[in-house]
């Protein structure tokens, strides 16, 4: 019973932690489910793709535009198959939020803008990244 009780006070503690870049994330799904989206909840992530969200992706500073991106507890993908074959990665950059909370932000942009400058790729040398990366065992040029 004090598991069970610690286990889900946890799992309120992550919520929270998290919840500021969930709420913009959000609010982006909703504006997608109202743009012809649709919607899911996977664990304790709410994925939503399509609509107006999936053009936005697509204008992403990435080659071919980002098929995914994780903003807290929220998942905004392209299209539900790209949300399924991003997934895994898309789930490390969760598990990042809830290490740093409403910091993840600010650090993810902190090590793109310095490698940037010292000469490196800003996506895919972003430790962040290469974590995800790491442990899909994808990189697909469009993959956030």
């Amino acid at each position: 019973m004090h598991s069970r009780i610690s286990q889900r006070a946890w799992t309120l503690w992550l919520l929270t932690w998290a919840a500021p870049w969930s709420l913009v994330g959000a609010m982006f799904g909703l504006l997608g489910l109202a743009t012809g989206g649709g919607a899911q909840r996977t664990g304790r992530v709410l994925e939503f793709w399509g609509g107006v969200p999936a053009w936005i992706l697509g204008k992403m500073p990435i080659a071919g535009g980002a098929s995914a991106i994780t903003l807290g507890h929220v998942v905004l993908a392209r299209s539900r198959p790209l949300l399924d074959q991003t997934r895994s990665h898309e789930a490390i950059h969760v598990a990042q939020y809830e290490l740093l909370g409403p910091f993840f932000i600010p650090a993810y942009l902190g090590y793109s803008l310095w490698l940037w400058c010292v000469g490196l790729d800003p996506y895919f040398d972003n430790p962040f990244e290469k974590e995800a990366y790491g442990v899909s065992e994808t990189r697909a040029p469009h993959q956030h």
